[in-house]
């Protein structure tokens, strides 16, 4: 699962990017709020894409032990939650795996 997850955090900045490099170029980067509202499908997604950050970065500020919380945030502001969460995942299951089992 470790290389899928690592696989998964690069396509998720990739994928993302190659949208929004057309998008910058074609529109600019003052077009790019408005156009996350520009109609109820758009809304939606965008409503949906905050809603699940949210509960992604109270879920890393809740844990005891992880990662450093920041990293993931930074990679979801600027990147996107679909490189965020599995760079996420990747780190959690491979501390896990160096981590000695207890017995």
């Amino acid at each position: 699962m470790k290389n899928l997850y690592l696989t998964l955090a690069v396509v998720g900045a990739l994928v993302p990017y190659a949208f929004f490099f057309g998008f910058f170029a074609d529109q600019g980067l003052t077009a790019f709020v408005p156009a996350l509202f520009v109609n109820g499908a758009a809304a939606g997604f965008t409503a949906d894409l905050l809603i699940s950050s949210l509960v992604f970065w109270i879920y890393l500020f809740s844990r005891d032990q992880g990662p450093n919380p920041w990293l993931y945030v930074v990679l979801n502001l600027t990147i996107g939650l679909s490189c965020a969460l599995p760079a996420y995942l990747y780190a959690v299951t491979r501390r896990a795996e160096a981590t000695p089992a207890t017995a």
